[in-house]
């Protein structure tokens, strides 16, 4: 009987601390962008799951600075041929310039086409389905400078089930 108390307590305890990962922040984003995303990916062969990760992580599921009064969920910063206006937000260094978007939609938009750089051509090599290859390969073309960058991603993955997308 003791050995089965200590099993419900253990059981008890791994369930708690799996919930409490959980954000429902997070959940909640994934519900109100999920379509934009499997959208994407049938425009641009990016896999949804890549794109819901880096959202979610790159905002703070909507909730970052740049989220609120740029529209920008992918931290994608201004460049000599943007047209747009920028966001003076700090990042890497001081008051860096971020793109400004009119909606959140043409932030994911954006971001696939900043995707199809021939910097990134490499991505495609990499079956869609592979969102471990997608997470290593975006941090070797150099999309973010933090060296977790991929495993963040994949923990979002995993943790959300966004491979279901």
């Amino acid at each position: 009987m003791r050995k089965v108390i200590i099993v419900i307590l253990c059981i008890g305890a791994w369930w708690t601390v799996a919930a409490e990962e959980v954000s429902q922040a997070y959940l909640n984003y994934i519900w109100r962008y999920k379509d934009i995303a499997r959208a994407q990916q049938t425009a641009y062969g990016i896999p949804a799951s890549i794109t819901m990760a880096q959202a979610l992580l790159e905002s703070s599921a909507g909730l970052s600075e740049l989220a609120v009064n740029a529209r920008n969920h992918f931290g994608i910063k201004c460049t000599s041929n943007w047209e747009g206006k920028c966001y003076k937000h700090d990042d890497d260094r001081a008051q860096e310039e971020f793109r400004v978007y009119d909606s959140v939609p043409q932030s994911y938009e954006d971001h696939s086409l900043f995707l199809r750089r021939a910097r990134y051509q490499s991505l495609y090599d990499i079956p869609i389905k592979n969102y471990r290859g997608w997470a290593h390969e975006l941090r070797r073309c150099g999309y973010a400078t933090d060296p977790k960058y991929p495993e963040k991603l994949i923990r979002l993955i995993e943790l959300y089930k966004l491979d279901l997308l």
